[in-house]
């Protein structure tokens, strides 16, 4: 069964030029880790660098650096999607993980953001160029930390912040890592047939259906993700 690209949303890079502005740090210095990163891009450039250094020493085998979208009162409409689109031109090997939520988050009065509802996907950036295409249905649902079994839908209605992260997973990855971005955009699809099912891989992508930790890393994972969570406030 083939498929097309019917429509394409800009949302980052690409037509719609990358602004240092959109974007800001949430690294584990806010738990006392060391970690860091930056969104290094331009209107100029073609290609934002997600990068920094990822530190496992001072929080003892933990430690995460991400970067999120500015602006509380910003909300994206993907409702007409299928899933994001992610055309990469290189990284260093790491795991990444990009993440969307669907609520404002708001501060505490320690500063400290309040609880939301996220969604993740965990992907693997080599040196070669791709485009990895994520489904909608591919994101996991968290919170405070915790994977949510029998979780409600992502308002794609209404997402309010995108998120990009590396994290150690407890010690199985640390150091300096780099993920350079053309664009991150929406995309609809439209198939030959009428039965609605989608292919399992679509034209000139890259679709991972398999989940990048083991399945007998699950107990592991749900702590590290605990512990995320707690570092970003929403506990």
């Amino acid at each position: 069964m083939d498929s097309n690209v019917a429509a394409r949303l800009p949302l980052f890079g690409g037509p719609r030029a990358w602004n240092p502005s959109d974007w800001t740090s949430t690294d584990d210095r806010v738990r006392g880790g060391s970690s860091h990163s930056k969104m290094t891009c331009s209107p100029a450039s073609l290609v934002a660098k997600f990068s920094g250094y990822l530190d496992i020493s001072t929080l003892g085998g933990a430690g995460f650096a991400s970067q999120r979208t500015t602006g509380e009162d910003r909300t994206w409409d993907l409702s007409a999607y299928d899933g994001l689109e992610l055309d990469i031109t290189s990284g260093n090997g790491k795991l990444f993980t990009i993440t969307l939520t669907d609520e404002a988050v708001r501060k505490r009065p320690d500063g400290r953001q309040e609880s939301a509802m996220s969604w993740e996907y965990d992907f693997r950036a080599s040196d070669e160029p791709e485009k990895v295409f994520v489904r909608w249905g591919d994101f996991r649902p968290t919170y405070r930390g915790k994977e949510v079994e029998d979780a409600r839908p992502l308002d794609l209605g209404g997402v309010k912040r995108f998120g990009l992260m590396v994290r150690s997973f407890f010690g199985t990855q640390e150091g300096e890592f780099y993920l350079n971005i053309v664009s991150i955009a929406a995309l609809r699809f439209t198939y030959e047939s009428d039965d609605g099912d989608h292919p399992e891989d679509e034209k000139d992508y890259v679709i991972v259906e398999e989940k990048p930790i083991r399945s007998s890393d699950a107990s592991t994972t749900r702590g590290w993700m605990s512990w995320v969570g707690k570092c970003l406030g929403l506990v």
